[in-house]
């Protein structure tokens, strides 16, 4: 009986009395391949043109090109529109309900596929105000398809808004379903009806979404699991905004499969749980790759192309469960189980990371992807559990409200332990490299040749650099103390590193001081260590070739030059400073070894690539062009990616090194600088750097006497190729890689540098080069990284064979390009040779010898 005046006014009879509700068609046979067909080929082509841009991408940065921001608008229109116009079909004409349903839900996705995936057109760095937009447009459209789901349904009851008991009372989301049969709603205007002829209750029932919801979550905290282990967040404002998006997609996915989606698989005489759990996860399962396919950074939806259509049977079970216990469908549950799928990848993976330059051993892509595996594997997994609960239960239980809330209490406490247990606590966002715009002036700097000479110099260079910095970023570092943002000062070029985010960077973009604002990447932390690299060739038993092209054992033997009194600083991945080629032949001290990313008390290195190139300028056993000059080390490089302030701290430290735990402005020793900087690197604009990113340290080290070698890079056989700092800079000295024919190898960068820069400036062996490894080992690579070396070690030998020239970075660069031996440019000379070989290969007898006849 009624208790109470109703709350709204009561839903029209039943018109066909005790028989039940009309039956839903059975979809004809044709209509069931049809969908499959449909499917099948939009999971392939979404499949194809995600995975085909993704690898576009990646060899473009392989090659040292940017992606032009169009591309990936042109993937998500392109696989939108293979796949619309069969599934505009499927949505239109079949008969089935069913069928027509699985069109509508597969249209609506293609759509979100079509929005979502244009997003990436804005710039990968900007990564929050990409998920800002996702979340808005994904907000925009659920709430659009909600308001056309609910337009098509106008004149029919609500599923939930009444239920017929054979008791005459009104169930309760509460308590345990009475019925085999559930209520339904087709979204083809069928009412909702319940079993027997029992009298309909005008009050309104509570809804289900509630309920039904909890076991979805736990679904979603479950595959999320796997993200917490493995990966880490960015920063405070990504994560929000990584939230903000997975919320709004995961109502943007229950727009799409919502109750009339569900309801559309009963059948006459009950639900059939077979049709509802394989037939509908795998309608379901499409639709949720369409709209992984759309979210994302490029490189994050390969995850979500995996893991949300695994869910999708879980997916379908719990809506069965719903059925089950006499509920309709609940389209809340889709919600509670799509955004915590989505939120792994979205804000425990940086997209940037998600590269084929980190593929090499266990970095960030192969944790992506064994995360990405044990959260499929949990979501087919609780998909095949659940199915099976759902096809063996013909009744249902609704959960009651405090067993629904301590489970999901229990969930949030798993994954909090889960996250701060084997996980990452903490926020690890990329940070500011705000550049101001004064620099110092340096252009009056002069000093006597020679090693006194020179220390005079780095001495007043240094004194400039710190005067103008504490200076000029007085005012800001004032500001930023005020507002408790921490940041970290450089002098070598006057800028300050800031741990902020978006609102700070439009804050400091917009002071006067400022000249510009970039991006410091930062590297998020595995949940293991990279294994050491390690070498595979055997160990040398002579003078290796590359040395003997070099002509640097004439030196040895002839001219008893072995680079002795010259120190060569190298930043990099680190040293392996016990390897029996490098461990005699360094400074020692307490400012001789930095490592700004680890703070490792003593050289070290597990890439290797540092040890290698360190090795082909002052190695023993015959790797190395100059084995009596010493070295220092800094680690600028971790796992093989770097930033603007990693670089500028490697050399800050190589103009002024300063003991350990010092502070660089304060403490730092010019006299104790290195004479010749080996740099087998480049900052490109994925790392943060902009063209002058590091121009004022390359101008202030040359003004310091201090010889800077760098690497042309290895994005040949392109003209123009040399493009990152500091290889284009007129005060490196700039090297490019030939093989044992002195031929420029295909993969060595080709000039000239912007502006008509000619660069390379030399060339130098890069092919099949034996050098030093971690551990003890030797191995064999390619890359100018492995030439930059063998022309420092040059250098070496040049000063160390006459003295009077040290610090004198103009005639040393000429006398190397003056002594060359001749270097063929191969098919693609750029049209002219010297923009593929420079002056030519690197003579190192002809260099010293000229260098002894140099008159000071």
């Amino acid at each position: 009986m009624q208790v109470g005046p109703p709350q709204f006014p009561p839903p029209p009879p039943p018109s066909w009395g005790s028989a039940g509700p009309p039956p839903v068609p059975a979809p004809s046979p044709w209509a069931v391949v049809a969908a499959v067909l449909t499917g099948g080929w939009a999971v392939g082509v979404t499949l194809l043109c995600q995975s085909a841009g993704w690898l576009v991408e990646q060899v473009l940065l392989l090659l040292g090109l940017t992606a032009v921001a169009w591309q990936w608008p042109v993937v998500a229109v392109l696989n939108a529109v293979l796949v619309l116009v069969p599934v505009l079909l499927l949505a239109t004409l079949p008969r089935s309900a069913a069928i027509r349903g699985a069109g509508r839900a597969w249209l609506a996705a293609v759509v979100a596929l079509a929005l979502l995936g244009a997003l990436r057109a804005v710039p990968i760095g900007a990564h929050e105000l990409y998920l800002l937009l996702t979340a808005l447009v994904a907000g925009l459209l659920a709430v659009a398809l909600r308001l056309r789901n609910r337009r098509r349904r106008v004149g029919a009851p609500a599923p939930d808004t009444a239920t017929v008991t054979p008791t005459g009372s009104a169930t309760d989301t509460d308590a345990e379903a009475t019925t085999d049969q559930p209520t339904t709603g087709t979204g083809t205007g069928e009412p909702a009806t319940g079993t027997g002829t029992g009298v309909v209750d005008e009050r309104p029932a509570r809804r289900t979404g509630w309920p039904a919801a909890v076991p979805a979550f736990a679904v979603g905290v479950l595959m999320l699991l796997p993200w917490l282990w493995a990966g880490a967040l960015g920063g405070v404002a990504e994560t929000v905004c990584a939230l903000a998006a997975a919320v709004a997609v995961g109502l943007l996915a229950g727009a799409v499969l919502d109750g009339p989606f569900w309801a559309a698989y009963r059948v006459e005489g009950g639900a059939r749980p077979v049709r509802t759990v394989l037939a509908g996860g795998l309608v379901a399962g499409v639709a949720l790759l369409l709209i992984g396919a759309g979210t994302g950074h490029s490189g994050t939806q390969l995850a979500l192309l995996a893991t949300l259509p695994a869910a999708a049977f879980a997916l379908a079970a719990v809506q069965q469960f719903a059925l089950n216990a006499g509920r309709p469908g609940a389209p809340a549950a889709v919600a509670w189980l799509v955004a915590p799928v989505v939120f792994g990848p979205l804000a425990f993976a940086d997209p940037e990371e998600i590269s084929l330059l980190l593929a090499m051993g266990r970095d960030v892509p192969y944790w992506v992807a064994a995360a990405t595996v044990v959260s499929l594997a949990a979501g087919l997994v609780l998909g095949l559990g659940y199915g099976a609960l759902a096809l063996l239960t013909r009744r249902g239980r609704v959960a009651r409200r405090p067993v629904a809330a301590a489970t999901v209490a229990v969930l949030v406490l798993a994954a909090a332990a889960v996250y701060t247990g084997p996980g990452r606590p903490g926020f690890y966002g990329e940070r500011l490299f705000v550049v101001l715009t004064e620099q110092a002036d340096l252009g009056a700097v002069r000093g006597e040749p020679g090693q006194a000479g020179r220390d005079a110099r780095a001495r007043e260079v240094y004194r400039r650099l710190v005067e103008t910095a504490e200076r000029s970023q007085a005012p800001l570092r004032d500001e930023l103390d005020r507002l408790g943002v921490s940041y970290t000062p450089y002098y070598l070029v006057n800028a300050i590193e800031v741990d902020a985010g978006p609102a700070v960077r439009a804050w400091l973009a917009r002071r006067p001081e400022v000249s510009r604002v970039l991006v410091s990447q930062r590297l998020r932390p595995l949940p293991a260590a990279p294994a050491q690299a390690g070498g595979d060739a055997p160990a040398p038993t002579g003078v290796a070739w590359n040395i003997r092209l070099l002509r640097a054992d004439d030196v040895w033997s002839e001219l008893g030059v072995d680079g002795a009194g010259i120190v060569v600083g190298t930043s990099d991945s680190g040293v392996d400073g016990t390897h029996p080629a490098l461990a005699a032949s360094f400074r020692g001290g307490d400012d001789s070894w930095y490592d700004p990313w680890n703070a490792t008390p003593a050289p070290a290195d597990v890439g290797g690539h540092g040890t290698h190139t360190l090795g082909s300028a002052v190695g023993a056993e015959g790797i190395g062009v100059a084995p009596g000059s010493r070295w220092v080390g800094c680690v600028n490089l971790d796992r093989n990616l770097g930033n603007p302030a990693r670089y500028l701290d490697c050399l800050q430290y190589m103009l002024a090194p300063f003991p350990a735990g010092g502070d660089a402005f304060t403490d730092g020793r010019p006299e104790r600088a290195p004479h010749v900087l080996t740099n087998s690197w480049g900052c490109p604009p994925i790392e943060g750097c902009d063209p002058a990113s590091l121009r004022p340290a390359a101008t202030a080290l040359t003004a310091a006497g201090i010889f800077v070698v760098a690497a042309a890079g290895n994005t040949g056989p392109r003209c123009g190729s040399i493009e990152d700092p500091p290889a284009p800079y007129a005060d490196v000295f700039t090297v490019g890689a030939v093989d044992r024919s002195a031929t420029a190898t295909d993969f060595s960068s080709r000039g000239p540098a912007p502006g008509g820069v000619g660069k390379p400036d030399v060339v130098a062996p890069g092919a099949d080069v034996v050098s030093a490894m971690p551990g003890g080992g030797f191995s064999a690579l390619d890359g100018t990284s492995m030439a930059t070396p063998q022309v420092a070690g040059v250098v070496a030998l040049m000063w160390s064979a006459h003295p009077q020239l040290i610090g004198d970075v103009a005639t040393t660069s000429r006398i190397l390009r003056e002594t060359t031996g001749p270097a063929r440019a191969g098919a693609n000379d750029c049209g002219d040779p010297r923009n593929v070989v420079g002056s030519g290969l690197v003579d190192a007898y002809a260099a010293v010898v000229a260098a002894q006849s140099t008159l000071s």
